[in-house]
């Protein structure tokens, strides 16, 4: 690489740095300079109007000091947990059978992968009149009478539910194409070694996809554990803080509670926990990950 940089003419290397310009200034000025700036914020006390108060690690303080807190934090690992589990399984096991060439392949593909490209105020809109307590669609099919988002015993049950369905396509298509990519012969072989249909998802189908499954593993952890669209447009939080999570808190102590550094201080405090899980899983991938080594 260092060779091939050195051949270039000074020419070529202005014209190569010239057309990364604009990534490299975007990059710099909304994720770089924001970055910096919120760990700053979350030293001070600012209500976005009057001037600055440098108060230290209060803000810290007052956070893990807030027994709020820890509920917000447990509805952020057990939506993200959940999340992370079915999000996964179901597109794997749906990209098996898809993959067997059923008949009808090509529509299940696209019905699967629909909701993963619809506007999420669309998604919030029609799993409110499902979940509706009196005319809702699954309360009519199931028989039952169950106050979904309104009642605190179910409503992080139906935000994880709408949240792995709308991940299910766009997990099932990364599966998809790694499936593609594995030779039918490794099939063949296990067919002619006597093994059944769940040895050889087990031993051949698995291993082989265990790149692919460590990589959807990871993006859908750290996209769980950032929701906020899906929690604002169906319960705000509620009810009883039952679904309220990490980046909801920090938007309420922003822009409601106009508490700029308290909410940089839960930021850094999310941004620690994805980078810890996120080491973790990374230095697991040995393990996990079949010929990693």
């Amino acid at each position: 690489m260092n060779k091939f940089l050195e051949n270039l003419s000074d020419n070529q290397k202005f014209a190569g740095w010239l057309f990364i310009l604009p990534a490299l200034a975007g990059t710099v000025i909304f994720i770089i300079i924001p970055v910096i700036c919120s760990f700053g914020l979350s030293f001070v006390k600012w209500d976005l109007l009057n001037p600055m108060e440098f108060v230290g690690l209060a803000n810290y303080r007052e956070i893990f000091s807030e027994p709020l807190f820890y509920k917000i934090f447990w509805n952020t690992i057990v939506f993200a947990v959940s999340t992370s589990v079915f999000g996964v399984i179901i597109p794997l096991v749906l990209a098996c059978i898809l993959n067997s060439k059923i008949r009808g392949s090509e529509f299940y593909k696209t019905a699967y992968f629909l909701p993963f490209i619809t506007p999420m105020i669309v998604i919030g809109v029609i799993w409110e009149w499902i979940f509706d307590p009196n005319i809702g669609l699954l309360n009519n099919i199931l028989h039952i009478h169950i106050n979904w988002l309104y009642d605190p015993r179910y409503a992080m049950f139906a935000m994880i539910i709408v949240s792995v369905w709308k991940l299910i396509g766009y997990n099932m298509v990364i599966f998809l194409s790694a499936l593609s990519g594995i030779s039918q012969s490794m099939f063949e072989a296990a067919k002619i070694d006597g093994a059944n249909s769940f040895q050889t998802f087990k031993n051949v189908t698995v291993p082989l996809l265990s790149p692919s499954i460590f990589f959807v593993v990871i993006i859908t952890a750290i996209s769980s554990f950032q929701v906020f669209d899906l929690i604002y447009l169906m319960t705000q939080g509620g009810p009883l803080d039952s679904t309220n999570v990490l980046v909801y808190a920090i938007y309420k102590n922003a822009f409601e509670y106009f508490n700029a550094g308290k909410a940089s201080a839960i930021a850094y405090v999310l941004f620690t926990v994805i980078l810890v899980l996120t080491l973790i899983q990374w230095n697991l991938r040995k393990k996990l990950v079949y010929n990693e080594n």
